[in-house]
């Protein structure tokens, strides 16, 4: 049986499934596309399994997590717009925090893309499909994400 994820959004219910399991995924902004002529934006990351964590922490000894090396792409993508992220900059490392999704004329919306330091990707879409893949590039890290309560 493959480890590898594939996940599929068509609305907020589903966006927030991908939201989790890409939250604290580190890319570079290099690693972010906007393709105009397709409509689709995408981006690859090195996420952080937290699917893999409870398996760690049954079966292996403290201090073993996994990341994958992860394409997400959104489709029906009329425009982008960026706050607090240098474009300019290729090697700037973003933290991704949470994906949102809010429906201004049913279906369009808005996607945005959440970064730690205030960074936001926001996405016009004319309907909401996003896709999640694993691309099955796993490595160890000695460090798991930490969060306030």
């Amino acid at each position: 049986m493959s480890e590898e994820l594939r996940l599929s959004a068509q609305d907020a219910e589903d966006l927030e499934v991908i939201s989790a399991q890409m939250q604290d995924a580190v890319l570079k902004v290099g690693d972010l596309a906007h393709l105009p002529g397709k409509r689709r934006f995408a981006l690859v990351a090195n996420r952080f399994r937290w699917e893999a964590e409870v398996k760690w922490r049954g079966w292996f000894a403290k201090g073993r997590h996994e990341r994958v090396r992860t394409g997400l792409h959104f489709e029906n993508v009329m425009k982008v717009r960026t706050r607090n992220i240098a474009q300019d900059k290729p090697d700037g490392v973003l933290n991704l925090l949470a994906i949102r999704f809010e429906e201004t004329d049913t279906p369009a919306g808005v996607v945005t893309l959440v970064f730690s330091g205030g960074g936001e990707i926001r996405l016009d879409v004319e309907a909401l499909e996003a896709h999640l893949s694993d691309l099955g590039l796993k490595r160890e890290t000695p460090l798991a994400p930490r969060h306030e309560d």
